[in-house]
């Protein structure tokens, strides 16, 4: 189960339809070993593509060298599907290289139903999980 700040959560929906058509991604760190997300860390979209996302490489070896020296993790890892639901597609397992961390993903397919769900993905199987939004 994914538990995480409403706040937070939100954060991830507003980034999501800043970069809409474009799919947003990011991710929120937290202690290692801790499962707790706390701090966001929007990236950008090095593909800037409707459809697709990838990490700018140079901005994600910065991010986590950061998280290493703060002794944290990405507990979650987080992007948009700009007219899909919010589900992973292969592409996105094939690039899922964080076992514990849980995969977000937030749909703006439909304005008046944002998807918000999590994943876990391990050795190329998916598992959704139950996510609760506190506070």
């Amino acid at each position: 189960m994914l538990t995480i700040a409403r706040e937070l959560a939100d954060k991830i929906i507003a980034h999501a339809w800043a970069d809409h058509p474009d799919e947003a991604c990011g991710v929120i760190a937290g202690p290692l070993g801790s499962d707790r997300p706390e701090r966001f860390v929007p990236m950008e979209n090095a593909e800037r593509s409707p459809t697709f996302y990838r990490f700018d490489s140079v901005e994600q070896l910065k991010v986590w060298r950061e998280m290493d020296d703060r002794d944290e993790e990405p507990v979650v890892i987080y992007h948009s599907h700009t007219s899909t639901e919010a589900y992973p597609s292969r592409t996105d397992v094939s690039y899922a290289a964080e076992p514990n961390a849980h995969y977000v993903l937030v749909s703006t397919a439909d304005p008046d139903d944002v998807q918000f769900r999590s994943f876990r993905i391990v050795d190329g199987v998916i598992t959704e999980e139950p996510v609760e939004i506190v506070g």
